[in-house]
């Protein structure tokens, strides 16, 4: 008979918190942070502190010989609908959501997959409901053998995690070699994961995984507007790697003109390199979106759309692009601009065209269904794209990704708040 082991969340313990800059402690557990509080008491929109304390890229480490794992949680009232059924999949790398294998779309406590030896094996969407509140994730079919685990947390809902259980003992995750290159990465709700299948799904996920680096998510829905808090955010943060993927926040919300983006942007990378003098830091600018490639902002869900569903467009006026209004064709420019002009004394920065990513041919052949977000298939196909373009050979982090992740900055692990 296999003896259960439990696990608190709340103290220290064999179970690694990875992804995230501060966990605050609750009556039952911890609520875990993509920004640290000091950020988060400039936040003034409740969208923003909404989307920061949705975990993406987020997850528990361990190493254990269990062949069950059950992760105790609290969902907040309101958290998104999922993007799959409530039920484990087999072999989630080798399903086809359009062939309806994730399910139908229905109110879940967030979607999680589970990640054993680097392999995902298993994707669950978990009900919500429960006594107290709470919700058990129940992972089970894992071999019995030595292995580590690793739990990530849904893109898309805010949970307080409580305990975690397994039918043998937890021990804290193997140390194999020099650690992982830690990347921090800031951008959109494309960065975060919107249209992704679960938390793996989402493109900086994919590159990660695929890459060997260790993740830290700042995608941030409807809040990549380079705002100061942020930049702090990563600049305290400590990173062997940094990306910032900006623009289609800047249209969407008509945040910028001309005259203001590019100070703005000086200002950003002047905050990082603060703590971050020397690490390599990526500028990446917008993917293809053709609303909004030449119209400006603001961007809105289009009441004249045919079918089902939503779709947005850019309702600036084009005339207005001459007197500063910005499109995601003069973003990518004035981006290019900016990078080069740092770039002559600062030969750690980088610049990378986000059409390098998701191009015209790219939206021929896998069309954005809202006109803004990716779906699945396109969130991995941009994840594969940057760890080719980004980590491989030639590229920006290709030498840090393969060195001894000794990490850069002045900033402090998770810390509790």
């Amino acid at each position: 008979m296999r003896t259960w082991t439990t696990e608190a969340l709340a103290g220290e313990g064999p179970v690694a918190l990875r992804g995230a800059l501060e966990v605050e402690a609750t009556a039952r557990g911890v609520l875990p942070h993509r920004l640290p509080a000091a950020a988060r008491a400039q936040v003034s929109d409740g969208f923003c502190a909404l989307a920061e304390a949705q975990p993406s890229g987020v997850r528990l480490a361990f190493r254990t010989e269990a062949t069950v794992v059950e992760l105790d949680v609290v969902p907040f009232p309101g958290a998104p609908a999922g993007d799959a059924d409530a039920s484990a999949l087999a072999d989630p790398e080798g399903a086809d959501p359009a062939a309806g294998a994730f399910g139908p779309a229905g109110p879940c406590a967030g979607v999680y997959d589970l990640v054993v030896d680097g392999r995902l094996t298993a994707r669950l969407a978990a009900p919500i409901g429960g006594a107290d509140g709470v919700v058990a994730v129940r992972f089970d079919g894992l071999s019995g053998r030595e292995q580590d685990v690793e739990i990530w947390l849904p893109h898309a809902a805010i949970v307080e995690l409580v305990a975690l259980r397994a039918d043998a003992p937890l021990r804290p995750p193997r140390a194999a070699g020099a650690p992982p290159p830690r990347w921090v990465h800031h951008g959109s709700s494309i960065s975060q994961g919107a249209g992704a299948a679960g938390p793996t799904g989402a493109w900086p996920a994919v590159a990660a995984r695929l890459a060997g680096a260790d993740l830290v998510n700042l995608g941030l829905s409807g809040n990549a507007l380079l705002d100061p808090f942020t930049a702090r955010a990563i600049r305290d943060t400590p990173a062997d790697l940094i990306s910032v993927k900006v623009g289609i926040n800047i249209v969407a919300l008509d945040a910028f003109r001309l005259r203001t983006l590019g100070p703005a942007l000086h200002g950003f990378l002047d905050t990082v390199r603060e703590g971050h003098p020397t690490a390599p830091l990526l500028v990446v600018s917008p993917l293809h979106a053709p609303v909004v490639e030449r119209v400006p902002g603001p961007m809105y869900p289009d009441p004249d759309a045919p079918g089902p569903g939503v779709s947005f467009r850019g309702f600036g006026d084009p005339a207005e692009v001459a007197s500063g209004a910005l499109t995601l064709t003069t973003i990518r420019r004035e981006l290019g601009r900016v990078v080069a002009q740092r770039a002559e004394t600062d030969r750690n920065l980088h610049y990378l065209d986000g059409l390098a990513l998701y191009g015209e041919r790219d939206f021929a052949e896998l069309p954005l269904p809202d006109q803004l977000h990716p779906d699945d298939a396109t969130q991995r196909r941009i994840g594969e794209r940057f760890a080719r373009l980004a980590f491989g050979p030639g590229g920006p982090f290709a030498t840090a990704s393969t060195g001894a992740g000794a990490t850069s900055g002045r900033g402090v692990a998770p810390r509790r708040g």
